[in-house]
């Protein structure tokens, strides 16, 4: 587990905090400002000290389906990466039907193969965002489950860090060496990623782009990280669902599992049909470094 994870800090309390289309650009503005030497760039900067953000451009599930793309598999279809089937095995097209996607960070865990053995009985497909040191190294034949139970496998890096507080060559470190493990293991590579704590920029952007990596975000997260209590788990991710949405949860702390059959029977209660992240925006696609959040 990474030294952020066990302090507590993981994706659900920044999205609490902020909004994660909001982030910081301070530390790289003021060395761009002091290397030119410029005295309006240090202005701006300093500026941007006291606000300690600045807006990035998000596309919503919605926006991306408005853009249809082919699947390169088969020359049509619902997207170009998702497997085009919703919660029951059937096609799904979420112009249409009621949407949300669930999503699992930082795993796999111990915790992951009775999560696994819960979405096999309920028919759901879920979108991981795996973690490498002390989670992929650890537990690869759970990475391997997962591909094959047909969950969408993505990017959480290889140890957690803060990627706007890191130059690009350890981005790409991060980034591309959770990407090579996962191919070594099912041959083939994630075209999704989310950023530890939702936070990016354009410099992660931009290696993100590199790499073929999409950036997802959220819209729901029931802060798991707090509790261990799994009915609070699951209320506060009922009252915050909503069509096209992306729940964010972890399959690492002990609390998040067992909330998770109460979680799918309210939704489908509701009219939910649960879909991974690309089926939720086909027949659009995500497009590498670009950056998407209900």
């Amino acid at each position: 587990m990474s030294d952020s994870i066990k302090r507590g800090t993981t994706d659900g309390e920044i999205g609490h905090k902020r909004t994660a289309l909001r982030t910081t650009h301070t530390t790289r503005t003021l060395r761009g400002a002091l290397r030119a030497g410029a005295v309006v760039a240090l202005a701006s900067a300093a500026a941007l000290a006291l606000t300690g953000c600045s807006t990035m451009e998000t596309t919503s599930p919605s926006e991306a389906r408005a853009h249809p793309v082919a699947n390169p598999d088969t020359g049509d279809g619902p997207g170009a990466h998702g497997k085009g089937l919703g919660d029951k095995g059937s096609p799904v097209d979420c112009r249409k039907a009621k949407c949300i996607a669930l999503t699992f960070d930082a795993g796999p865990s111990e915790h992951t193969p009775r999560l696994l053995k819960i979405l096999k009985k309920e028919q759901v497909h879920a979108t991981f965002f795996l973690l490498g040191r002390r989670h992929v190294d650890k537990y690869p034949h759970l990475v391997r489950q997962m591909d094959a139970e047909g969950h969408e496998l993505a990017n959480h890096t290889w140890t957690h860090k803060i990627l706007t507080d890191e130059d690009k060559g350890t981005i790409r470190e991060e980034l591309g060496r959770l990407q090579d493990a996962v191919y070594r293991l099912t041959g083939k590579r994630p075209t999704l990623m989310r950023p530890p704590q939702g936070r990016t920029d354009d410099e992660v952007g931009k290696v993100s782009k590199d790499l073929g990596l999409a950036q997802i975000l959220w819209s729901t997260t029931a802060k798991d990280y707090k509790t261990t209590d799994s009915a609070l788990i699951t209320k506060r991710t009922l009252d915050q669902a909503g069509r096209d949405g992306i729940i964010l949860l972890h399959d690492l702390y002990d609390g998040t599992v067992p909330a998770v059959p109460g979680i799918i029977k309210a939704l489908k209660k509701d009219g939910y049909t649960f879909v991974t992240v690309p089926e939720l925006l086909a027949p659009g696609r995500a497009e590498p470094g670009e950056v998407y959040k209900p």
